[in-house]
């Protein structure tokens, strides 16, 4: 693998191109590509546009799609057609489904899902999950907030507005006294307290990837919670619920852009927690980390912008190395955490 295309140049986007530049020969596309300079050729197009794509796949042996949920599935398709590998950060479950359907019969890597959550929180749950002889739960839990949250809200849209509102709305999977079954999201409050601070988590969409398909009949629960400030939960479901707006995505989009604009100073909160039997004793693993915005190649990049960011790029070198497979669907979970914090970018998370 030598040739990369990234596409979608926003928040996240320009830092996976500029980690992935510094291994690979990288060219990025955006509709309107950032007026800062990158460290890689950019090109401006509109990626909906199928024969403007088909164009510029060609001669490149990846793609990584930076772009909202709701573009990717062309992208993948045409990636897949091409015979070169794909990777994406999706959060739906749909476009997933259909990928890994894709992936049944590809001649390349097909890799959803390798942000944050999903993608990282899946890789450490199951680092723990390894650890036991039998297990009952696993509880993953992430959040990415201002680290000085004013309003209400307590929130500011970081990353992608329409990929949080599409988790706020869809339906999250879940293991629940041993069933696979799917719950609806905004619910199952709980309050959890990290290091005197009191937050709130609660159920949200496509989080756990693949994990409930991999671990169904192996376990009692598992499930995946956003953490947020305390009383977001409620004002969002007066939003989409109350108002009735779930079905004006676009409009959401708009109001929530324009009234929680990216702070610059946020965090990211990672917290995994698995119990279950190390031969007959009853045992509790965590993993708890807090991420900020560091600064890579003298410009300060936001918490949740490369964590996001490192996590893909890591997956594209663990496939480049031959650490991973060389075609077909990469369920995250499958990513030994150990290999993940070896590569260049993985190691941003030590």
């Amino acid at each position: 693998m030598q040739k990369i295309l990234v596409i979608g140049l926003g928040k996240v986007g320009s830092l996976v191109g500029t980690l992935l530049n510094k291994r690979f020969d990288v060219t990025g596309i955006d509709k309107a590509p950032p007026t800062n300079q990158l460290p890689f050729p950019v090109e401006a197009g509109d990626i909906s546009d199928t024969d403007f794509l088909d164009g510029k796949l060609s001669g490149f042996d990846a793609v990584v799609s930076c772009m909202p949920y709701n573009l990717n599935l062309p992208i993948a398709r045409k990636a897949c057609d091409a015979g070169i590998h794909y990777f994406d950060l999706t959060e739906d479950v749909n476009t997933t489904s259909a990928i890994r359907e894709m992936a049944t019969s590809s001649r390349s890597v097909l890799a959803p899902q390798c942000g944050l959550a999903p993608g990282f929180i899946g890789i450490v749950g199951m680092e723990l999950a390894k650890r036991f002889t039998k297990l009952r739960d696993i509880e993953l839990r992430v959040g990415a907030l201002p680290r000085y949250p004013n309003g209400l809200m307590g929130y500011s849209f970081t990353w992608s507005p329409a990929g949080v509102v599409n988790e706020y709305i869809n339906d999250a999977e879940v293991i629940h006294n041993g069933v696979r079954k799917m719950v609806p999201s905004l619910e199952g409050v709980e309050m959890i307290n990290i290091e005197g601070q009191e937050f709130e988590a609660f159920s949200t969409s496509g989080g756990l990837g693949t994990m409930c398909e991999t671990l169904e009949g192996k376990l009692d629960t598992l499930n995946y919670k956003t953490i947020r400030y305390p009383g977001h939960c409620s004002l969002m479901r007066f939003m989409l619920y109350e108002l009735c707006l779930k079905d004006k995505r676009e409009l959401v989009e708009q109001i929530l852009t324009e009234a929680k604009p990216p702070v610059q100073q946020d965090v990211v909160y990672v917290y995994a927690v698995v119990e279950g039997w190390k031969d007959k004793h009853l045992e509790r693993e965590e993993f708890y980390r807090v991420y900020h915005p560091i600064e890579i190649d003298g410009q300060h990049w936001r918490a949740i912008s490369w964590t996001t960011a490192a996590s893909i790029a890591s997956v594209v070198e663990m496939v480049a190395d031959g650490i991973l497979p060389d075609k077909g669907f990469i369920r995250q979970e499958d990513i030994v955490l150990e290999d993940f914090l070896k590569t260049r970018n993985g190691s941003y998370f030590n």
